[in-house]
């Protein structure tokens, strides 16, 4: 699995849960890895990263509704969701910064310098 792929986005009322997953090489994995989302006509914007060590950090939106883990014996990256918002319908992408185990608290740069994407997977929160 050299390309990042994601899956478990869908349609869900304001206030559910979603787990979005994504499939990952053991190499990728060991870098700083991201999850980054795009509304439509807007900027894409980190989510969480989570680095080798599996500290993670979150941007201030989505503290304390999102979670990011990852299990490298599966090769798979995870951002479960809760409380979700009709301001969380996006795009979400995973992405991986192959140039460092630790991830950036600069999340502009992160997005700067993330060079392996998925395809992305649709979330939409309806009210």
């Amino acid at each position: 699995q050299d390309q990042l792929a994601e899956s478990g986005g869908g349609s869900v009322q304001a206030g559910g849960s979603l787990r979005l997953s994504c499939a990952a090489s053991e190499n990728t994995l060991r870098n700083c890895m991201a999850w980054v989302r795009q509304a439509p006509g807007q900027a894409r914007e980190v989510v969480a990263t989570i680095d080798r060590y599996a500290n993670t950090n979150y941007d201030d939106s989505v503290k304390g509704r999102f979670t990011i883990s990852k299990d490298n014996a599966k090769n798979e990256m995870y951002l479960q969701m809760s409380s979700l918002k009709p301001e969380d319908t996006a795009m979400y992408f995973c992405a991986a910064d192959l140039t460092t185990f630790s991830c950036s608290p600069f999340f502009d740069r992160l997005i700067a310098r993330a060079s392996k994407w998925g395809p992305g997977t649709q979330v939409t929160v309806t009210v």
